[in-house]
């Protein structure tokens, strides 16, 4: 592989131009060390850096590429309808088109409103909860993340967990002082919170599958639990499948794991590549959101027609059924290799995956909340980042983030990947 001048010298002049030369912090490899790569191209299973390396791409735009880079419908699909014009600020059919594929996949959404964002989504949630509710009660789990709003930035893991950061500076007490943390994966926990105060809780948030921690599954009767729990006391139960939506399972973790919430996040996947996302649920909730409701939420670019149409086409091709099964198949093939790898080798290594999404740790024992995922070795992952990197692989550059695959990824990008791996694993 070439070296990596061209991306060092973008990098320095980056960082005059932009907080720590990136437009959002994990990109900027603080968790890992080093520079970040400069990227040029994408194609199928592949980045093209400015250095001209080439890269097999783990990463996937950290989700949404799940039929890889540059798939030639999705770019046909856009092409075509921005020869039309990129956003009007007024409705489209195609976003109709969208949301009928979104109500006909997830069980427990009967209406949906597009914004662009996974963090628009979080935060207009939460606000919906709250309207509805007339409560002002929030439980989140520990390490969890639902994009940067002020009241979920309490404990939330990736790239908060990767900077070391508890919380950010410029969020008041005031504005999380609703909002509950509680451990991942611990029932009791929940239970003794709406003991205290469960008159008081909007809602129950989380991710069902956590993605920003590393890839930590739901115990067994967590969710059902969880369901329960909300319902005795009145209180909404909201999953965030901004990641796991598509991904876990082609109708996302409510159906992977049998649980129906009242309210849901999409986000990633649904774009196909371009800002989107969308919050939905059931009909009565939904019905809360202006105009037809009290609760406000708004956006000028919702729903635009480039993004509507890069996210149909890519949910056509998952439709036809071939795509998943193809990026779980090189998912589960990828963790079975990372574990023979370490086995190989004599280095404690926990895999976790959940569909194509997946996660190594550096600890022998299972990681079940954001207490386990921290006390893995960052160190060691850091190193094993820089050794895959360096003989092509591009993996996500922190060890609180899941790795991602596409049904792009073929025999050759696995051969090319378990072959660095005894090496990588030493490093």
């Amino acid at each position: 592989m070439s070296h990596d001048a061209t991306s060092r010298a973008l990098f320095a002049r980056a960082e005059g131009l932009l907080p720590g030369g990136v437009s959002s912090p994990v990109r900027a490899f603080r968790g890992v060390g080093g520079t970040p790569r400069f990227m040029r191209r994408g194609e199928g299973p592949y980045l093209i850096d400015a250095d001209g390396n080439r890269l097999v791409d783990l990463v996937c735009s950290w989700g949404p590429l799940i039929l890889g880079h540059a798939h030639p419908e999705v770019v046909e699909a856009v092409s075509r309808v921005l020869r039309d014009g990129s956003t009007f600020g007024a409705p489209t059919e195609i976003e109709l088109e969208l949301a009928e594929r979104v109500v006909a996949t997830f069980p427990a959404i009967d209406m949906v409103r597009f914004v662009s964002s996974g963090t628009e989504a979080g935060m207009s949630v939460v606000r919906l909860a709250r309207g509805a509710t007339g409560r002002t009660g929030l439980v989140k789990f520990d390490g969890c993340y639902h994009g940067h709003a002020d009241p979920l930035l309490a404990a939330a893991g990736s790239g908060v967990a990767t900077l070391g950061l508890p919380d950010s500076a410029g969020v008041s007490a005031a504005t999380t002082a609703d909002t509950i943390v509680v451990p991942f994966n611990d029932l009791e926990a929940v239970e003794r919170v709406f003991a205290a105060r469960g008159d008081q809780i909007a809602a129950i948030l989380l991710e069902a599958v956590a993605g920003n921690m590393g890839v930590v599954p739901p115990a067994p009767g967590f969710l059902a639990g969880l369901r329960a729990i909300a319902d005795r006391h009145g209180a909404l139960l909201v999953i965030d499948e901004v990641m796991t939506g598509w991904r876990v399972d082609p109708a996302g973790a409510q159906v992977r794991y049998d649980v129906r919430p009242d309210l849901v996040c999409l986000g990633k996947v649904i774009g196909g590549g371009f800002p989107a996302a969308a919050y939905g649920g059931r009909r009565d909730l939904m019905l809360q959101v202006a105009p037809v409701g009290p609760v406000y939420q708004a956006g000028t670019l919702s729903g635009n027609p480039v993004a509507m149409a890069a996210g149909l086409a890519t949910l056509d091709v998952l439709a036809r059924g071939e795509a998943w099964p193809a990026a779980d198949r090189f998912a589960a093939a990828l963790e079975a290799g990372l574990r023979e790898a370490a086995e190989r080798v004599g280095i404690p290594l926990t895999v976790q995956r959940v569909g194509t999404m997946l996660t190594p740790f550096f600890t022998e024992d299972p990681v079940r909340n954001y207490a386990d995922a921290r006390a893995a070795d960052a160190a060691r992952y850091g190193r094993f980042f820089h050794a895959m990197l360096d003989a092509g692989v591009y993996l996500p550059p922190s060890a609180f983030e899941a790795s991602f695959t596409s049904a792009a990824h073929g025999d050759a990008e696995l051969e090319r990947i378990l072959a660095a791996l005894p090496n990588a694993l030493t490093a």
